[in-house]
C-alpha cells in the first residue's frame, strides 16, 4: 500500500465520511460534482460529447467518451447510492480506462432516486443497452458502487429478456444486496473510510420506495446469471460492501460464470476513481483495460 493511499484514506475518513453521514442529499449532489471537477482529471486530449441513446420512441441522455470507432463500447453506470453522482463525476476515470483499453465509452445519465425510484434506473439501463448492443466492437458493461450493482442487474435482465449478451461486465466495489444484511456492513463500519454504514438503510428506502430488496432487478445477488459473459469485480477488504462482492462472486461461480475477483488491502471504496491521487488507482484501471482487451482476443478466437 502506497504512502499516498494511506494519506488519502486518512483524509477521506476525516472529511468525506462525516460529510456523507450528515449532509442532505442536495448538498451531497452539489459537493460531489464540485469535488470531481477539482480532484479528477481526464487525459488532456480526451474528447467528451453529449449524446442521446435512442431506442424506438424513448431515449436516455449520456456522455460519450471518444475512442477508436472499431473498439469496444464501455457502457458505464456511475455510482452514488442511486441518488447522486453523474456522468460528469466519473468521466475522468473512464477516459483513462478508454485510453488504456483502446475503447470508447458511454455514460448514461440514468434517473436518480428519490425523484425516480426503482425500477427507473434499471429501465434506463435496459434502454441504453438496447440502443448500443449492436455496436461493431461489442459492448462491455461497467459500473461502481450502486452503478456496479446496476450493471450486474442489467446483465441479468439482458439474459432474462433474451437480448444479445455483452462481451463482458466489470464492477468496482459493487452494491449487490440492498438489504444491507451482510456481516461486513457492521464488521467494517469503523474501518470503511468513505461510506457511513448508518445511512445505508435510508438510501435503500429512498431507492426501493417499498419494493422488495430481494427483487433480483434491485439486488443482483439474487439474480440468475447462468450462461452470461465473463465478469471482473474488485473491492477493498475494509469496505462495508466487501461481502456484497464475496457473496455474488460465490453465486456467479456456482452458476458457472467466468469471474475474476480482486480483493485489495486497505484501499478505499471505488479507489480507481482516485486515478492521479494514488498509484493503486492507475494500476487497477490498467488491469481492467488488459482484461477488456483479453475479451476481444477471446472473441476473435471463438
Amino acid at each position: 500500500m502506497s504512502l499516498r493511499a494511506r494519506l488519502l484514506n486518512r483524509w477521506l475518513k476525516l472529511t468525506e465520511k462525516p460529510h456523507l453521514g450528515r449532509a442532505s442529499l442536495t448538498r451531497v449532489r452539489r459537493s460531489f460534482e464540485a469535488k470531481a471537477r477539482i480532484l479528477f482529471h481526464p487525459p488532456k486530449d480526451a474528447v467528451f460529447e453529449p449524446q442521446e441513446l435512442v431506442h424506438r420512441q424513448s431515449s436516455v441522455p449520456a456522455l460519450g467518451v471518444a475512442g477508436p470507432p472499431d473498439g469496444p463500447v464501455i457502457l458505464y453506470f456511475h455510482g452514488g447510492g442511486y441518488g447522486f453522482g453523474s456522468p460528469r463525476t466519473h468521466r475522468a476515470m473512464i477516459a483513462w480506462l478508454c485510453r488504456y483499453a483502446g475503447a470508447r465509452a458511454l455514460l448514461p445519465q440514468y434517473r436518480l432516486a428519490p425523484e425516480h425510484p426503482f425500477p427507473a434506473a434499471l429501465e434506463d439501463a435496459v434502454l441504453a443497452y438496447r440502443a448500443v448492443n449492436e455496436a461493431p466492437g461489442g459492448v462491455v458493461l461497467g459500473g461502481d458502487s450502486a452503478g456496479g450493482g446496476l450493471a450486474l442487474s442489467l446483465l441479468a435482465e439482458i439474459k432474462r429478456l433474451g437480448l444479445p449478451i455483452p462481451r463482458g461486465c466489470f464492477a468496482f466495489s459493487p452494491l449487490t444486496d440492498l438489504s444491507f444484511s451482510s456481516d461486513s456492513v457492521t464488521r467494517n463500519a469503523r474501518s470503511e473510510v468513505i461510506l457511513p454504514a448508518d445511512r445505508a438503510a435510508e438510501m435503500a428506502r429512498a431507492y426501493l420506495d417499498g419494493a422488495d430488496a430481494a427483487d433480483p432487478r434491485a439486488s443482483p445477488l439474487h439474480a440468475d446469471f447462468e450462461g452470461v459473459c465473463p465478469i471482473w469485480i474488485c473491492v477493498g477488504d475494509t469496505e462495508i460492501l466487501l461481502d456484497d462482492t464475496r457473496d455474488i462472486v460465490g453465486r456467479l461461480k456456482d452458476q458457472g460464470v467466468p469471474v475474476t475477483c480482486v480483493i485489495e488491502r486497505d484501499l478505499p471504496h471505488v479507489w480507481p476513481l482516485f486515478r492521479g491521487l494514488m498509484p493503486e488507482a492507475d494500476q487497477t484501471l490498467r488491469e481492467v483495460a488488459e482484461w477488456i482487451r483479453s475479451l476481444s482476443l477471446r472473441s476473435a478466437g471463438s
